[in-house]
């Protein structure tokens, strides 16, 4: 899920940096996406890895609590 998480909010935080490059009138250098891309895909990233593989084990450990069909009777 780190994998996936880092990807996955590498590509929103683009996608955040092209937004706010329009707002702030930059022009990004010909082939990338948005001025700046690099530093707000890393964070983006981090924060996606981090908020991704959290929920997973929130979850896992929350169904571990939960009471089973068999114990209901």
């Amino acid at each position: 899920m780190l994998f996936a998480g880092f990807f996955g909010g590498g590509i929103i935080a683009v996608l955040v940096a092209k937004i706010v490059g329009n707002v702030r009138g930059c022009v990004p250098e010909p082939g990338l996406p948005a001025c700046d891309w690099h530093l707000w895909a890393g964070v983006g990233g981090v924060l996606g890895a981090l908020v991704l593989a959290g929920g997973v084990l929130f979850m896992l450990r929350r169904r571990g609590l939960a009471p089973r069909n068999s114990d209901r009777g």
